[in-house]
């Protein structure tokens, strides 16, 4: 058979250093939108990207050819410059070190997609510093 076949679903999670809340939601669609640029740079497929403020969501249709820890750094690194030159917060932007990566089963991506869409909604209820320590 010719080429490489594969169907990787990746969540990734992380957090703003001190998981501080500096996602301000009037700019926050422009984070993920640009961090969707990142990963389609990088040849790969954002599902979805979101978060509330101190973290963010996202998942992504990962092929075997890139390694998760550089995707990840690149994203963060990237995002990390535009935050800074926007000047979208009044201190210096960082995003904590590290990250969370959970795979997933093509059957489950509807119900993934969903939570990651309604992550607001999602952290009334339950906060990131709760749901992290379940995992």
């Amino acid at each position: 058979m010719a080429g490489t076949f594969s169907q990787v679903y990746i969540q990734f999670v992380f957090a703003v250093k001190h998981r501080e809340s500096l996602l301000q939601k009037l700019w926050r669609d422009d984070i993920f939108k640009y961090m969707s640029g990142i990963i389609a740079n990088k040849n790969q497929k954002a599902l979805i990207v979101n978060g509330v403020e101190n973290h963010v969501h996202l998942f992504v249709g990962i092929k075997p050819s890139i390694c998760m820890s550089d995707l990840v750094r690149d994203v963060k690194n990237n995002s990390t410059n535009f935050i800074n030159q926007q000047g979208f917060t009044s201190h210096k932007f960082e995003w904590q070190e590290g990250f969370g990566a959970f795979s997933y089963g093509h059957s489950q991506l509807d119900r993934v997609y969903k939570y990651i869409l309604n992550q607001e909604k999602h952290h009334k209820k339950r906060s990131f510093k709760e749901e992290i320590m379940i995992i």
